[in-house]
């Protein structure tokens, strides 16, 4: 097997220029050797094939766009006895059943772990700077609704990476819960080191703020009406003597939008643990179909001082927490999750867990549109398994 994926991804993408192309990574080991280390739920006797080499077969069908376990096992039936050979696949193929069985009965945690470390390692670029850059990490959940069953579905909490949508940290929320008692274990599993940790107003509470600190990291959290006296306080703010310090304009989705960023330094006095700063954006939005315009403020705080972070980069790591709504929406739209009625055990779980390592492999090739990304792994499903640093 190559040590490096340049190689590899070379081969798809021939007179391409990848986007940040992955870096030298000899002691990177295959997929497969990573998913085996997941615990088996299955008794010894009868295996057939290795838990590794059917979670494989299922992250190529789902690379190649399979939506559901019926999908998966009609791809293993068509396979050809190349691919077979190279998946470790047998003459017999596994059936529909005999997936969903094991899906459901898989230890979510611990393939979470295994995939995100695995996604982790393979999108961080290990070159040492002398100044770091920030890394923008979306903090977001998402509910997989076609899992609905008893009135309840799965919920899925989540941390991104900004710039390649890969989830490298995942953790499904308690029934009778919500997001914010799994905050903190799931930044438990990750180096916050140089990690700008992005949420919504949910995760905006003191005891997430002390939390990010005290790992090394820092944070840019929106300020809405669950913090009351706090939104008061930034709404108070001498917003009018402040000077504009960045602007964008973007048009797309069928509207233009302007966005006016200000930071007013305010450290002490924000009541809120370790905040240095505080944000407001104005965002300017006139639809092109209806050319009716509307203006929306949202106020945010951050632990970055003026010295860690410009007002560019402000902007720029507000704005790159949208990637993981744009992730969400990617599995609802290209994979059909929430279309999906994969309900038993953890099935709906795993399935969501292979649809993120899908995207964070497209994105690592390269690839803008996954829907033509799909097309070509289904027509040519060699070079997923050469995306997933299968030996041949």
């Amino acid at each position: 097997m190559p040590s490096s994926p340049i190689r590899i991804l070379a081969r798809h993408f021939e007179g391409v220029v990848l986007p940040c192309p992955p870096a030298e990574l000899p002691e990177l080991i295959t997929l497969a050797e990573v998913l085996d280390q997941v615990p088996d739920p299955r008794r010894v006797r009868g295996r057939r094939y290795r838990l590794g080499v059917l979670l494989a077969l299922c992250t190529v069908a789902v690379l190649s766009g399979a939506t559901s376990l019926a999908c998966i096992a009609r791809f293993a039936a068509d396979s050809g006895p190349d691919l077979r050979r190279r998946l470790g696949l047998a003459a017999t193929t596994p059936v529909a059943t005999t997936l969903g069985r094991l899906l459901s009965r898989l230890d979510g945690d611990a393939l979470d772990d295994a995939v995100s470390a695995w996604l982790a390692r393979l999108a961080t670029d290990p070159v040492e700077e002398p100044t770091p850059a920030l890394t923008g990490l979306a903090v977001d959940g998402k509910t997989v609704r076609g899992s609905r069953n008893d009135g309840t579905a799965v919920h899925l909490l989540a941390a991104a990476l900004h710039a390649s949508q890969a989830v490298v940290a995942q953790r499904q929320v308690e029934a009778k819960s919500n997001e914010i008692p799994a905050f903190a274990p799931l930044l438990d599993q990750l180096d916050l080191h140089g990690m700008v940790v992005t949420a919504d107003a949910m995760h905006t509470q003191r005891e997430h703020a002390e939390h990010i600190t005290a790992a090394s990291g820092h944070y840019i959290l929106i300020v809405k009406g669950n913090q009351k006296k706090l939104r008061k306080q930034m709404k108070e703010l001498p917003w009018r003597e402040v000077p504009l310090t960045d602007r964008t304009r973007d048009t797309g989705h069928g509207r233009r939008e302007i966005r006016r960023l200000k930071v007013c330094t305010v450290r002490p006095g924000l009541l809120f643990p370790h905040a240095v700063q505080a944000i407001e954006i104005k965002r300017r939005r006139t639809s092109r179909r209806t050319g009716k315009t509307s203006v929306k403020t949202v106020y945010a705080v951050t632990s970055l001082s003026p010295g860690q972070a410009t007002p560019a980069q402000l902007a720029a790591l507000i704005r790159g927490h949208w990637s993981v709504g744009a992730l969400h929406h990617l599995r609802d739209v290209t994979f059909a999750e929430d279309a999906s009625r994969i309900r038993t055990g953890t099935a709906p779980r795993v399935m969501a867990t292979l649809r993120n390592l899908a995207i964070g492999l497209m994105r690592q090739a390269g690839w803008a549109n996954l829907a033509a990304a799909t097309d070509h792994y289904r027509s040519r499903p060699e070079h997923a398994l050469d995306l997933l640093h299968l030996a041949a």
